[in-house]
């Protein structure tokens, strides 16, 4: 979930990846992303071919698991932004009310998400999403910064400033000066799972890449740290507009 420079796209056999920048490490990390992408970090001495020929022998890996991720994404939401409709926010559903009037677009009280219904009529599905989003920005920012502040001493590192934004198909994102990224879609998730993707992100502060180094740090601040990724893999796409 590290930021990245612009991967360069390849294609091996009738496979396509994305080719992120070598780093120092010893081995290939070969991971599907949640857009279905397969993105490939090989170690920096390797030449383009040979990241081929281990993609290659990976196939089987990558053909299993692109069969999974089409089968957890087949679930999709799909919105019509009617009444009824069901809303995530921290890992509960509540219901959606167009309202008449009120002093903000959208607003969580009563147990629903109230939206203007001048929104949709005017905006369509666009102006929706967009209140949405910046419902999850505006309480995301405050609450990740609290549960970073609670995580980080733990992992023993100093983040640099946060933001909510729309990272496309990542979670989250950590950047080499220590500044945190974090998709406003965090918000629709659980506390549990936000807790795993904050301290994900944190360790990457001291290990860029997903080697075995890196998840024994995650191990140490969250020992059921799979489950709550597991979670995340299988239930990812159903948080979404």
């Amino acid at each position: 979930m590290q930021a990245d420079a612009v991967p360069i796209i390849r294609k091996v056999k009738d496979i396509e990846y994305r080719l992120l920048p070598g780093t120092a490490r010893q081995t290939t990390d070969i991971v599907i992303e949640r857009d279905g992408c397969v993105t490939v970090r090989p170690p920096a001495r390797m030449t383009p071919e040979q990241v081929d020929e281990t993609v290659l022998s990976r196939r089987h890996w990558i053909y299993r698991n692109l069969a999974e991720w089409r089968d957890l994404n087949a679930t999709r939401v799909l919105r019509e932004w009617v009444n009824g409709e069901s809303f995530l926010y921290l890992g509960s559903a509540y219901r959606l009310l167009l309202v008449m009037e009120q002093d903000a677009p959208l607003k969580l009280k009563d147990g629903r998400f109230c939206l203007l219904r001048s929104v949709v009529e005017q905006g369509g599905k666009t102006a929706a999403q967009d209140a949405f989003r910046d419902f999850y920005v505006a309480r995301g920012l405050a609450r990740l910064a609290l549960r970073v502040e609670h995580f980080a001493p733990r992992v023993g590192v100093q983040p640099g400033p946060l933001q909510v934004k729309d990272l496309g198909y990542r979670w989250a994102s950590s950047l080499p000066g220590g500044g945190l990224h974090f998709h406003w879609k965090c918000l629709m998730a659980p506390p549990k799972i936000t807790d795993y993707i904050v301290v994900h992100e944190l360790c990457h502060m001291h290990h860029r890449d997903h080697t075995d180094l890196f998840w024994n740090e995650v191990d140490k601040v969250m020992p059921d740290y799979r489950e709550r990724k597991a979670w995340l893999r299988q239930r990812g796409a159903g948080m979404d507009l």
